[in-house]
């Protein structure tokens, strides 16, 4: 779903939350609650009794656009407590009260106007817990940290009201939802914020400078809490799932009859070791995910990443990660933990090691159990535990009707740990991460797994002058161990490739029993949201180092140097609202010190005063040597490329806006081009409904496609061609908001595409300093066709020397996900979908928008109709 304005403005604000302000130019503000009695009626209803015996305070300035101006509409709040609660009343006035736009949506994906609260219970200027709530009534809550974390959901109340004069909003919050320490008297970080999103603005109670560094060592101050004691948090959360799946009965085979029931059910908990440490667990748990992968045709070596949608995994995700390249935190790909290997897919394949006619297998590892325990202490310890252990897994095969049972996925046991202790007021940290997993390989066929795979790592980050300046650094290790088979398979593997002929520093080695590797990094760089910017960092990743039985990694053998600057002006000149220009310098090397490539970019983006938005990028790459084209083979040069995008969209904050981008990408010598179009059209017609529209085409044509390794007198010959390729994605979501916590969604993406090779070439010299003479294109004499295999005559003597596959393609896939979705209560929810899902591939390569997509529609559809029901018991 489209991440509204309240995303992308409220918490622009605390993109960089390392730092603290100068406490010399804006006074730090302070609200002093009243203790009552009597618990106030969430209902929306300021003007009552039980609001009326407190300060009411106002005072806001805008944040965004104009830092430090008064805002547009005036907001006032109070805020009571008692032994259990914090109450929150907040007073929105708008003398424009027809103009509030309350758009339905679903929880922690607000739209429209919102207010907000942030409170920093910990104290340590650096973590705060948010409570938001948007004009519609709908929630959003999370944490942030060194990145805002919407995962986290509080069992909380809110409501909103609304009159001639504006609209309202209370909350009751729990003490038992926030971490905080023993005291008499409690004093936190705290701050109202308020959205007038028609003027896309952001209002603030305590101001805070549009450059400062951080937004959380800049709150203000809610003090005099007396008499209120952390309270350890027990949740429980049963789930019952019911599931039926249809799909086109196969005459013959036994596992597929069409249609398939399943039931399950599970348990999810939380136990407050202590007031700040947390104990998840779940037994049996469901993780079936509601919204499926996107589509693709990926034509590279590595595998396609794809974000984390189970919750179990992605709350609390920022205290289990550590990037292995800078810039990673725990959204990026690249990490020492990457959650979706927990409950991966099988990885044997049973029809290499069995014979059989058909064949039944899992679609994931079922996890039996997992534990993480997560918290952060006053003194600014944040640590984070995940344990799991995944089941055997078995295919089911049958050959002459007899049916037998195969393990294609062995017991395997992950272990993350990850501890950081803050100093310096929470600017500062040095902090370690450590994976294991173990796998128990009982039988043949399992040997070319891992059978154990650790990593470890240390980092450290020290920021200074106010937290505009950091220096940042990392070193982790590596190590995986098991058979011979596993090794080879290892040292084969796309990332690193020791069996290149060429090169000289690394060694395959068929009676390996294990591998090592290093990474390390080394960054500086002035942060925040003033001016002037920049980053300048080199990173190393020794070919050994490995990560993916835990983690995600694409490419070793790497060593790289990165600079970046940036400059942003706030100030409105002209019809020119906001301006942002970026400036990178790269060069990537290998562990045999030569230089691989070189390249640079430059982008920038605009904001209008009708807030309309634009921009472009530009990027150059050198010619470079590549380790990885030939799959293998010896390392191949190149051609450089250059490419730029332009894009533009209109107000966001009106009922229809839309955006248009093109991209287009040169290769030098017409090596390859490509063309991609995108636009996207959103609706909200009322409050309730949000259509969004957002298709995509993309041409492209490269004349050094990979499509086989062959033997030739035995020697590899290395088989490309040029491909012509077409996609075109057509993805439609509708939003239905009925109530606040009650919700319609639909996805719907029908994707196509398709490719066609011609001009086959053999690769003979791939670093001849001509471009031409890297390779032979075949002719006629020694390249024919015959039943979709194609057969090579090298010598030309009417035999054919080797053959390879027709590699044309059309891809057809249909995805949608009806889903239901009722909170009717707090935590608790209902679930209906319905999942449909279309594929088919075929080698006819002829790409045809309307004979295409009634193709796709016209594959039997796989069917899975589920109702999942969950009840969360709080105390």
């Amino acid at each position: 779903m489209r991440k509204s304005f309240l995303f992308l403005i409220t918490f622009s604000v605390i993109t960089f939350v390392y730092g603290k302000t100068d406490a010399d130019s804006i006074k730090i503000k302070s609200y002093h609650p009243v203790r009552v009695s009597e618990t106030p009626k969430i209902d929306g209803k300021i003007d009552v009794d039980e609001w009326k015996n407190v300060t009411w305070e106002g005072g806001f300035t805008q944040f965004k656009p104009e830092n430090g101006s008064k805002p547009e509409q005036e907001t006032e709040f109070a805020v009571q407590y008692d032994n259990n609660y914090l109450y929150v009343g907040i007073k929105a006035l708008d003398n424009e009260p027809n103009k509030i736009k309350r758009q339905f949506s679903r929880r922690d994906n607000l739209d429209g106007d919102m207010v907000g609260i942030f409170i920093d219970s910990y104290h340590d200027k650096n973590t705060a817990f948010f409570f938001q709530v948007s004009a519609a009534g709908v929630q959003s809550d999370g944490v942030t940290t060194t990145e805002d974390d919407y995962t986290w959901d509080a069992l909380w109340q809110s409501a909103t009201g609304y009159d001639e004069k504006g609209w309202y909003t209370e909350m009751k919050i729990p003490f038992s939802q926030l971490r905080f320490a023993k005291a008499d008297i409690q004093t936190w970080g705290f701050e109202i914020l308020r959205v007038l999103y028609r003027k896309q603005e952001v209002d603030v109670w305590q101001p805070i400078k549009r450059d400062v560094p951080a937004f959380v060592a800049s709150l203000g101050l809610l003090d005099g809490l007396e008499g209120i004691k952390p309270k350890k948090q027990v949740e429980l959360m049963p789930y019952i799932v019911a599931q039926r799946q249809t799909y086109q009965k196969e005459e013959g085979n036994p596992f597929k009859t069409g249609v398939e029931n399943a039931m399950n059910a599970g348990l999810d908990g939380k136990i407050g070791i202590t007031n700040n440490m947390i104990l998840d667990f779940t037994i049996n748990p469901d993780f079936g995910q509601v919204e499926s992968d996107p589509s693709e045709v990926n034509l590279t070596a590595y595998e396609t990443y794809f974000s984390e949608k189970r919750p179990f995994f992605i709350e609390g995700r920022s205290i289990t990660s550590m990037g292995v390249k800078p810039g990673n935190n725990m959204s990026d790909a690249e990490n020492l933990f990457y959650s979706r290997r927990i409950g991966r897919a099988p990885r044997i394949d049973p029809s290499d090691y069995f014979d059989y006619d058909y064949d039944k297998t899992p679609k994931a590892a079922r996890i039996l159990g997992a534990f993480k325990l997560t918290g952060k202490t006053k003194d600014g310890l944040s640590l984070g535990i995940i344990e799991s252990v995944t089941n055997q897994e078995f295919a089911k095969i049958s050959k002459d009707g007899e049916i037998n049972k195969v393990k294609v996925e062995p017991f395997t046991n992950y272990l993350i740990g990850r501890v950081k202790k803050e100093y310096n007021n929470g600017g500062s940290y040095i902090g370690a991460m450590a994976t294991a997993v173990n796998r128990s390989l009982d039988e043949p066929q399992l040997l070319g797994l891992n059978k154990s795979a650790y990593t470890g790592g240390v980092d450290y980050s020290h920021s200074w002058k106010d937290r505009k300046y950091y220096l940042t650094a990392r070193m982790m290790t590596s190590y995986v161990g098991g058979d011979t088979l596993a090794m080879q398979r290892m040292q084969k593997s796309p990332a690193r490739y020791y069996q290149r002929t060429d090169a000289k520093y690394i060694k395959y080695d068929p009676k390996r029993t294990s591998l090592t590797g290093v990474d390390g990094m080394i960054q500086f760089g002035k942060q925040g949201n003033s001016k002037w910017l920049y980053i300048f960092f080199v990173n190393f990743i020794s070919p050994g180092f490995e990560t993916n039985d835990a983690g995600y990694l694409r490419k070793a053998d790497e060593i790289f140097q990165v600079y970046w600057l940036g400059y942003r002006n706030y100030t409105k000149r002209w019809i020119i609202k906001e301006t942002y220009v970026n400036f990178n310098q790269y060069s990537f090397f290998d562990f045999g010190l030569r230089n691989n490539s070189v390249g640079g970019n430059i982008n920038s983006s605009v904001t209008f005063t009708n807030l309309w938005n634009a921009g472009f990028n530009i990027s150059r790459d050198s010619r470079n040597f590549s380790n990885t084209l030939l799959r293998g083979g010896p390392s191949m040069i190149v051609p450089g490329n250059t490419s730029y995008s332009l894009w533009a969209g209109t107000n966001s904050s009106k009922k229809f806006y839309t955006s248009i981008s093109f991209s287009q990408s040169i290769g030098d010598l017409n090596s390859n081009i490509y063309r991609g179009f995108d636009l996207s059209f959103n609706w909200n017609p009322i409050s309730a409904l949000g259509v969004s529209f957002y298709p995509w085409f993309s041409y492209s044509k490269n004349d050094l496609q990979y499509v086989s390794t062959e033997d030739y007198k035995g020697n590899n010959e290395y088989i490309f061609g040029r491909i012509s390729q077409k996609t075109l994605v057509l993805p439609v979501r509708i939003n239905l908001g009925i109530t606040p916590t009650m919700t319609l969604q639909y996805y719907g993406q029908p994707f196509i595409s398709a490719g066609k090779y011609d001009q086959f070439k053999r690769i003979t010299n791939p670093v001849a300093k001509n471009y031409e003479n890297r390779f032979e294109v075949f002719n006629s004499q020694n390249l024919q066709l015959q039943d979709d295999t194609y057969f090579v005559d090298r010598n030309t003597d009417g035999m054919a020397d080797y053959s390879f596959d027709k590699p044309d393609y059309n891809a057809y896939f249909f995805l949608s996900n009806l889903v239901y979705r009722w909170e009717y209560k707090p935590g608790s929810t209902l679930y209906l979908v319905w999942s449909q899902g279309r594929d088919n591939y075929i080698n006819r390569g002829v790409f045809s928008t309307g004979k295409d997509l009634k193709d796709v529609f016209s594959i039997y559809p796989n069917n899975v109709f589920l109702i999942k029901w969950s009840y969360r018991f709080s105390a």
